[in-house]
């Protein structure tokens, strides 16, 4: 046999893995005719890729017509629960840290906790001196202020008669009357106005998937001094949220 014979290539199979690359630089998904150009495959052939990996379950078409990796990767490459989930929201969290120039936060309510899953900051973008433990701050930070919201009722009460309401500066609520009223009156965007530490101020917006699954928050920190330039973000935060709960509804 000759050894210096080039390999005979599968034409087909290499414009199916090219495009599934493109597809994975767009986390928050993409539609099929961007895929196709960014691949440089032709449309009607970029369609029937797709359908063929989706079937498979190498990629799903979302219900606003965006492509995005199906779960079966996953299984190959062997990843845990929590290695997907940080594989699919860290993209998002770097480019809206990168968009507003703050830190950005993913969290979650988890086995009766709010917890903080992922952050994703830099030399330029300082994430929050977490000086006391999140367990313990929830009621004094935008993303644990967030998923409260996002809890029945009784659920709520329960948290908060097993978390203190701790003053960690002299903006923190402390007062559990108060703080049910305002969750129960949740803003478009939730606030930490120095609540948690003073020269820090922190917005956070629900992310729940579709599956009903998830009870999260997404959330941007910075110096209050540049704080307003983050409320002016609103529907950049909102529209990165809904990126994330997508993500999410094929995640977990």
């Amino acid at each position: 046999m000759d050894e210096t014979r080039k390999p005979t290539l599968i034409s087909s199979v290499r414009r199916a893995l090219h495009l599934m690359e493109v597809v994975a630089s767009h986390p928050g998904g993409a539609p099929a005719k961007q895929l196709a150009r960014e691949s440089g495959i032709p449309l009607a052939t970029a369609y029937h890729l797709l359908r063929t990996l989706a079937h498979e379950g190498y990629a799903v078409r979302l219900a606003d017509g965006l492509w995005v990796l199906g779960d079966r990767l996953d299984a190959l490459r062997g990843q845990s629960r929590d290695q997907r989930l940080l594989a699919r929201i860290r993209p998002t969290l770097v480019a809206l840290r990168d968009e507003l120039g703050a830190a950005s936060y993913f969290g979650m309510h988890v086995d009766g906790e709010i917890r903080v899953i992922d952050i994703a900051d830099g030399p330029r973008t300082p994430r929050v001196d977490l000086w006391v433990g999140f367990e313990d701050a929830a009621h004094a930070t935008a993303i644990g202020k967030c998923v409260l919201t996002q809890l029945p009722e009784d659920h709520r009460r329960d948290y908060l008669s097993r978390h203190p309401l701790k003053d960690l500066t002299p903006n923190t609520m402390t007062s559990e009357s108060r703080l049910l009223t305002a969750l129960r009156r949740p803003a478009p965007l939730l606030l930490d106005r120095e609540e948690y530490l003073v020269g820090t101020s922190c917005a956070a917006v629900p992310v729940t998937n579709a599956a009903g699954t998830v009870t999260g928050a997404l959330a941007v920190s910075c110096h209050t001094a540049r704080f307003g330039k983050i409320e002016a973000a609103t529907h950049r935060i909102r529209a990165t949220a809904d990126r994330l709960a997508r993500t999410l509804t094929l995640t977990l």
